[in-house]
């Protein structure tokens, strides 16, 4: 019986650490959750964004999701976006981000647009991933040397724009070979045609998309 006993206390003291690992495994990636997007004040807000009602429910829904990460110790991750003085990382840009960014001087460092935004902006302990150039998280930046060195394989994203941005680190992290999730009702496109083009006809193809509801219950 006492063999019996010690196998069975073995066998829950693996599956505990077995559970605990497969945790830490996992990340909350915040992108673009700055200023720009999510305050009032924000270029992007006022400029860009036509769908107010969806940008604040991504808001709320941001907030609970870093909430329950915190609370359940799975790894949050800020995918922000900033340029130096004068854009020089994206010099002589012809078209697309390269050009309309600087045009609308947005990001620029150290300056309101580009600071977290004040309700999810990081804490001790989390990390701020340095180096981004691009659309995607990945682009220029140390956050693929993070993850792998971190052992970090399911991706969870949040954060702006859902078909720019978003979409780009989603295939991004596809194609490096994470488990990648998009929690669609944190994140915002400019629109609703667009959000739902997203969800309904790109995602499936980079991974999957669950609501914040699902992913907290998960």
């Amino acid at each position: 019986m006492k063999k019996i006993f010690l196998l069975i206390l073995i066998f829950m003291t693996m599956t505990s650490k077995m559970n605990a690992q497969e945790q830490v495994k996992s990340a909350l990636v915040l992108i673009e959750t700055q200023n720009e997007w999510m305050h009032k004040d924000g270029k992007l807000n006022k400029g860009l964004v036509k769908d107010k009602e969806m940008m604040q429910t991504s808001i709320s829904n941001i907030e609970k999701a870093l909430e329950y990460a915190r609370k359940n110790g799975i790894e949050v991750i800020h995918v922000g976006l900033r340029f130096q003085k004068g854009y020089p990382e994206l010099a002589n840009g012809k078209s697309g981000l390269r050009k309309a960014i600087p045009n609308a001087g947005t990001f620029p460092i150290n300056e309101f647009g580009s600071q977290f935004y004040e309700t999810v902006k990081p804490i001790e302990g989390e990390f701020i991933v340095t180096g981004r150039v691009g659309a995607s998280g990945f682009t220029g930046s140390n956050l693929d040397a993070y993850l792998r060195n971190n052992k970090i394989e399911n991706l969870y994203l949040v954060g702006y724009a859902t078909h720019v941005c978003v979409e780009s680190t989603l295939r991004d992290a596809h194609d490096k070979g994470y488990n990648t999730f998009v929690i669609s009702d944190a994140t915002s496109a400019f629109n609703r045609m667009q959000q739902d083009y997203v969800l309904s006809e790109i995602v499936h193809h980079f991974g999957e998309h669950l609501t914040t509801s699902e992913f907290i219950n998960e």
